[in-house]
């Protein structure tokens, strides 16, 4: 028997089954992915025959390591998206025990946790030799004090909506043990089909175990050489490493992108005028007297936007793209 689908942003083509139209009908608002993405350009014949070579992967990290200002002695391991980091997170530490995920967040790292098998989600966070913080939160836009993190075997801290905001990346902790830091490639530049993600973290990534009295499950490893066996060869294709490579080599593009979002953020904010439950510069979660009723408001004028089961009132709005505002205050 099936699972039930997790609750995500998209869902596109259900909301189209229900209210009519079709894509180019419609203005997608109900995820947080840049709606201007960068451009790729022509990607050479080599990347999509040949299997992904070393010195691509090569020039992809070294051009991940400058972007992010990466610590020296910290690794990096890039992936097929985040989500696929996430999904290994829990074997990582080989620990049976609980993992502290504050919410509400991003829920597919409970998801990964519960899936495991050995590992549970726990709301005592001395209970826990995982802790998981989503910085900036996903839908709240919460940050997380860097003098929180850290104390456990594994901290993760998934920075996947930190690239507007690059001051507040806690990436400088990578220099001890016991931090993984996440990055997503597919929100801030707008390409989240091309599946890349990236891992960062010192080698030693664990405190002695017996510190929290937790038994082994299998013989320990280190985090980011456990990774990368989680992952296998071949983790990220072609196509994605030399587009990636170039992308966070291109600090031009990058500056007036910030410059763009902030803008068109304020811009959503003074559009919709309700009460701002919080967010970043790529999404919006506002406080409305009926998310349900809002949402099928919007759509009705062919605007998915994003609901929550856990709320009756948030309803989160990412960013249109230039021609799409108007459609936008029409459905308003």
């Amino acid at each position: 028997m099936s699972k039930p689908a997790r609750d995500h942003g998209g869902g596109l083509d259900a909301a189209i089954e229900r209210y009519g139209g079709t894509r180019l009908d419609w203005v997608d608002l109900s995820t947080g992915i840049n709606p201007v993405p960068y451009p790729v350009g022509d990607i050479g014949p080599e990347a999509w025959t040949a299997l992904p070579d070393q010195a691509a992967m090569n020039r992809l990290l070294k051009a991940a390591r400058s972007f992010w200002n990466v610590p020296d002695d910290a690794e990096i391991v890039a992936a097929n998206g985040a989500s696929a980091i996430i999904a290994k997170v829990p074997y990582l530490a080989n620990h049976v025990g609980g993992a502290y995920i504050p919410g509400p967040t991003y829920n597919e790292h409970a998801a990964a946790v519960e899936a495991c098998g050995h590992s549970w989600v726990t709301d005592d966070p001395d209970d826990a030799y995982l802790h998981v913080y989503v910085h900036p939160n996903n839908p709240t836009g919460r940050m997380w004090d860097a003098n929180r993190m850290g104390g456990r075997p594994l901290t993760v801290i998934d920075e996947s909506f930190c690239d507007m905001t690059p001051g507040e990346s806690h990436i400088g902790l990578t220099e001890g043990p016991g931090i993984l830091v996440l990055k997503s490639f597919g929100k801030f530049w707008g390409l989240a089909g091309l599946r890349l993600g990236f891992a960062i973290g010192a080698p030693e990534t664990l405190f002695p175990v017996d510190r929290y009295k937790l038994p082994l499950q299998t013989e320990k490893k280190m985090p980011i050489a456990s990774l990368v066996d989680h992952l296998g060869p071949w983790a990220v294709s072609g196509p994605a490493m030399e587009i990636g490579a170039k992308a966070l080599s291109d600090h031009d593009w990058v500056e007036k992108t910030r410059a763009r979002l902030a803008k068109d953020a304020k811009r959503l904010d003074a559009l919709v005028d309700w009460p701002l439950v919080g967010g970043t510069d790529l999404f919006r979660t506002y406080e409305v007297p009926d998310a349900i009723e809002m949402q099928d408001r919007l759509a009705k004028g062919r605007v998915w936007s994003r609901i929550f089961p856990y709320s009756k009132t948030w309803l989160r709005l990412g960013l249109p793209a230039p021609h799409q505002w108007d459609q936008l205050e029409a459905a308003l």
